[in-house]
Parts: structure tokens; C-alpha cells; sequence
């Protein structure tokens, strides 16, 4: 194809993509109608039959812009076995593809970061002392949401950030700093790709050491909570899959994560105004899903009450970069201990947001919420069943205890000695919980209106 037929090429994907763009997982705005797209940039990264593009559009959506990154991909012959949702049909009878399923086309991306190529505006490279090997086919991860994630046969996993944010991204960022320091709870980063966005250079990519063997923590946690539910006599201490062990590793796994952030990254005190600041966007967040979700009205007051009491915290509250987004479904187990994944911050949070220093008992917030969610998720859909409840909220309450006890041993201090402060957390991402399952997952509504009731009177 000549460079101009390219250009007609773009242009007509652009006006398709406003009713694709919704069709795909890793798309953020499914809120909204789409009103336009526009191309800021593209880059040919393989020219000819087949064709693979690299692809920035501007997407418009009532009240906001974003930007989003796209691989798109063309054949005339030998079409690849890609999902029917990624394929875009254009008007001049052309088929393109969004081309993350296709392992020809994707190889292309590690031979570029291999051999430190820039192409256009892209520059692949490689970290310091790494050497890549090529000729590997890879396969998108099918259950990630906000990015799509490339596995290189068992040896590398490529994640290309979906929605892109001027500059350098944080979870590549934290990923180089916590090499630095030789922290063992991390992937290391092995290359990156970048591209410009708004004149400055920006983080589309990022490639780590694929670890094939590794056990997802969501899945070890909820296969626990499947044994107990499986046999309602039994307590959770005496099951043979027993979690509380590894709750507690991976409790000293984040704290240890967190003293190394500290020791590449420092510290700063929080002052009167951070937690003011703090609160406000707490209180805020719970009048907009209280204005939603009728539902969470009865706990309004109670709520507001506690979010308030941070502004009187006089102990002082050291602030630091945290992982941002944790969860049971952010870490795995390896031979060798517990990994953190995934150090970007929560997908609905501004840049601004994510780029804050905060209190580590952020993490360790999302995290006992997480112990909550694995303990209740066979409880969606039930019926009421005040044994199987109990037993639930047993197996939380072990592993919510043995995962603070771990971290307690590494940091010297037990989270659960702040109880304002961590209380306050945990209940915003709960609010923050609700919010999502109104209007995602209805029926799972119950799991953190549940946990708001159970620590609005036992605490956290």
C-alpha cells in the first residue's frame, strides 16, 4: 500500500470506530455514547500484505476526550483465527482487525524492542542488561480489562496500555525503581515501548518476565473458600486448603514491597491539608453513589461520620508510592513467594490520582476488602443461608487477620493499630465497590453493602 492509500485507510477506520470502539473489553467509556474519533497518529510497523499499524485515536464522549491505542492489522489471504469483536469491516469491502490475537503480526513487536528499533515515533527497547529471545508467537490474555496483556511462549508477557496518559507510565515507573532496590516481589521489567502523546514521551508498553507457573492468589483464595462451603461442620483452620498461611506470606510480601518503594522512592509526612484533601474526596465519593444506589442511603450518616474523623488524626501518617489498585487478583504465587502485578493504579483514577503519594494502608485496604470478596462471591445468588454466611465470614476473618499479622512481622507495626485511618479506607473502597456493582454486576451489589453493614458494627 502506498502512504496515502494508508491515510484513506485511517480515515475510514475512523469512522467505524465509534460503534467498535464500545465492543471491546479494555474500553473504559462504555458509560457513554461515542461522538467521534479522531486519528492523532499512526505508525506502519509492518507494510504489505499483511499490514500492521500502530494506531492513536482521540475519542470523544460528551464532557471528556481520551486517548487510546490500537494494533490494527489487514490480510488479503491466509486471514488469522481472531474473535469476530475484533474484526472492523469498512465500507470498501477492506477487512482490518484489531490485531492483538494474531500471533504472526505481534512477533513483530519483541523483534522490534530486540533490536532497539524506532520506527517513526515509536522506539522499542530493551531494560539495561537484558537480551530478548525472538521468533516467539504470543497469545492475548482473554481475562484482563483495562490493557491487553501478550504472552511470548513462557518466557515474556508484553501489556500494552489501552488508554494512554502523557509521560512515563507509573506501573513502569515503580516496576525500574523496585529493580534498583532488588525487590523480589516483582517481575522485572525486561523492555518497553514509547511513543509521543501531546509532545511528551509516553508509555504505550511494557514487557516483563513471564512467570507460566505461577498460581493466581484470586483463584488459590476462592478454591479455599469452595473446600469450606463444601463441607459446612468444618472450620477454616482445619481445612487442607487452608489460606491463612498464605495470607500471612503474602501480608509480609506487600509490606516488604512497601519498605522497598520507600527506600527507591522516600517518603513525605502528611499534612493537615492531605488529609483534608483526603476526606473530601472521600465524602464526595459517597454523596455521588448515594445519589445513585438507594440502597446505601441507611449507611450515609454512619459513613460520613467516619470519613470525618481522619481530619483528627494527630499521630503522624507517613505518604509514599503504594501499588494504588490491590487485590487478590493482582499477585500470584511463585515457587519462590507472593508477586505484585500491575502497579498503573486503579483504571477509573485520573493520572493525577494514581501519580499521588499516599498512606500504604491504601494497599492494605483494597486488600482485606479483597479477603471479603473471595469469602462471598459463592454467596451471589444464594438464597439466605445463615450457616454458610457464617462460615464465610469465618474464613474472612482469618485471612484478613493472618495477611495483617504478616505484614505487622516485616513493618514492625500492625495496620490494624491505625483503626481510623484504615477503617475510613476500607469503607471508601467499599463505597467505591458499590458504585461498580450498580452498574456492572447487580446482582454482587449485596457483597459490599454487606462488608459496609459487618464494619459499620464490628469495625475493620
Amino acid at each position: 500500500m502506498t502512504a496515502q492509500t494508508h491515510d484513506d485507510l485511517i480515515a475510514e477506520l475512523a469512522t467505524e470506530l465509534p460503534a467498535w470502539l464500545p465492543t471491546q473489553r479494555w474500553f473504559a467509556g462504555k458509560d457513554r455514547a461515542v461522538t467521534a474519533v479522531r486519528p492523532v497518529s499512526w505508525t506502519t510497523l509492518l507494510d504489505g500484505d499483511p499490514l500492521l499499524i500502530h494506531l492513536v485515536v482521540e475519542v470523544d464522549q460528551e464532557d471528556r476526550t481520551e486517548p487510546y491505542q490500537l494494533l490494527v492489522g489487514s490480510r488479503q489471504a491466509q486471514v488469522p483465527d481472531v474473535s469476530s469483536s475484533a474484526s472492523i469491516g469498512l465500507e470498501s469491502g477492506l477487512t482490518c482487525y484489531e490485531a492483538s490475537g494474531d500471533a504472526d503480526l505481534t512477533a513483530v513487536l519483541l523483534e522490534l524492542m530486540a533490536r532497539g528499533t524506532t520506527v517513526g515515533e515509536l522506539t522499542f527497547e530493551t531494560e539495561e542488561g537484558a537480551e530478548l529471545e525472538t521468533g516467539l508467537r504470543a497469545h492475548p490474555i482473554t481475562s484482563e480489562q483495562s490493557n491487553t496483556s501478550l504472552v511470548y511462549g513462557r518466557q515474556y508477557i508484553l501489556k500494552m496500555f489501552r488508554k494512554l496518559s502523557p509521560g512515563l507510565n507509573k506501573d513502569l515507573r515503580l516496576h525500574r525503581a523496585l529493580r534498583e532496590v532488588g525487590c523480589h516481589h516483582v517481575a522485572d521489567p525486561l523492555g518497553s515501548i514509547t511513543g509521543v502523546l501531546d509532545g511528551e514521551p509516553t508509555t504505550i508498553g511494557m514487557l516483563q518476565r513471564f512467570m507460566p507457573d505461577a498460581a493466581d492468589g484470586w483463584v488459590m483464595a476462592t478454591t479455599s473458600v469452595r473446600d469450606l462451603m463444601a463441607d459446612p461442620s468444618m472450620a477454616p483452620e482445619e481445612l487442607g486448603g487452608d489460606f491463612a498461611g498464605e495470607a500471612s506470606r503474602l501480608g509480609a510480601a506487600v509490606a516488604t514491597v512497601h519498605a522497598d518503594l520507600r527506600r527507591a522512592l522516600g517518603t513525605e509526612p502528611a499534612g493537615a491539608d492531605d488529609l483534608d484533601e483526603a476526606v473530601t474526596v472521600m465524602v464526595e465519593r459517597l454523596d455521588r453513589v448515594a445519589a445513585d444506589v438507594p440502597a446505601l442511603a441507611v449507611h450515609v450518616p454512619a459513613l460520613r461520620e467516619t470519613f470525618e474523623a481522619v481530619r483528627s488524626i494527630t499521630s503522624p501518617v507517613e505518604m509514599q508510592y503504594v501499588h494504588g489498585d490491590l487485590h487478590l487478583g493482582q499477585v500470584l504465587r511463585t515457587l519462590s513467594g507472593w508477586l505484585l502485578l500491575d502497579f498503573e493504579g486503579e483504571p477509573a483514577a485520573s493520572v493525577a490520582e494514581r501519580s499521588r503519594l499516599r498512606s500504604a494502608l491504601r494497599d492494605v485496604a483494597g486488600m482485606l476488602r479483597s479477603f471479603d470478596y473471595a469469602a462471598q462471591q459463592l454467596l451471589v445468588g444464594r438464597a439466605d443461608d445463615p450457616v454458610l454466611t457464617d462460615q464465610a465470614m469465618s474464613w474472612a476473618r482469618r485471612n484478613r487477620d493472618a495477611f495483617c499479622e504478616g505484614y505487622a512481622e516485616v513493618a514492625g507495626t500492625d495496620p490494624r493499630d491505625e483503626a481510623v485511618l484504615l477503617r475510613a479506607f476500607e469503607l471508601d473502597k467499599a463505597v467505591y465497590e458499590v458504585s461498580y456493582e450498580h452498574a456492572n454486576r447487580p446482582d454482587w451489589l449485596s457483597v459490599p453493602l454487606a462488608s459496609i453493614t459487618r464494619i459499620m458494627t464490628e469495625g475493620s
